[in-house]
């Protein structure tokens, strides 16, 4: 797939740079499950720059839902500071964490998530109707969204019309859709064939090349390659952190 360039939605992407858009220092989560303390992070610290495409993994019970949760605002550390473009998100309540996440994260799930009575443009136009724009604008970067993801003309077409690969790919339109700082995958292909698996890496590589900072959540080694930093908790702790030069780009020519 060639390098997507759709000026509608771009001109809110910053280009890569060297430039922390995420800071973790020394984080630390607890849950309590009945009598037992569960540690669930261990002092993870890690930066990730604007622009970087990141690949976390960890088998299970490794820590890394927990992680993946904490970095897209759905919980809060136990102790320690998460830093996400400059706000220091660790102490904020529920409502303020749901601003900075419909404002600064794009979320991409396993599951698609999408609203099977609606069209794929209205399932991308819906997180536009939280945020502070037009309808009309909304709709504008709806249509942008699905066009830079290759499904403009099925715009119309619902869930159940369109295959695995599609609602995928409508689903990360819908995460672009507000211009995030910072796209979130968990597992984006766990539910798709391997064929539909491959284009929607091809399609997060050109995202990434476009200049979009894109954390992956996965336990799948090919899935992973695609990134160019991989980063592997085990029992809370962060073990490894690999910076692969250019390996984005090569996933994408595979």
């Amino acid at each position: 797939m060639a390098t997507i360039t759709q000026p509608g939605l771009d001109a809110a992407v910053p280009t890569s740079g060297t430039e922390s858009i995420i800071r973790v220092a020394d984080v630390h989560k607890y849950y309590e499950l009945g009598e037992t303390r569960v540690h669930a992070l261990r002092g993870v610290s890690v930066e990730v720059g604007r622009g970087e495409f990141v690949a976390i993994m960890g088998s299970s019970g490794s820590g890394k839902s927990t992680f993946m949760n904490i970095l897209g605002c759905l919980d809060k550390p136990t102790s320690g500071q998460y830093h996400l473009e400059g706000i220091e998100v660790s102490s904020l309540d529920k409502k303020q964490l749901a601003a900075i996440r419909n404002r600064k994260i794009g979320f991409v799930f396993q599951g698609f998530n999408l609203l099977s009575r609606t069209t794929a443009l209205e399932n991308v136009e819906l997180p536009t109707l939280y945020a502070s724009v037009s309808r009309e604008e909304g709709l504008k970067r709806a249509n942008d969204a699905l066009e830079l993801v290759g499904l403009a003309d099925r715009k119309l077409h619902y869930p159940s019309q369109l295959s695995g690969g599609q609602q995928q790919r409508v689903a990360i339109a819908r995460a672009l859709v507000n211009r995030p700082a910072i796209l979130l995958a968990d597992e984006p292909t766990g539910n798709l064939d391997s064929a539909a698996g491959e284009s929607i890496m091809r399609l997060l590589t050109a995202l990434h090349r476009d200049g979009r900072t894109i954390i992956l959540v996965t336990h799948d080694e090919h899935v992973a390659s695609y990134a160019s930093r991989e980063l592997i908790l085990r029992d809370g702790q962060l073990v490894s952190d690999v910076t692969r030069v250019n390996q984005s780009l090569a996933g994408a020519a595979q």
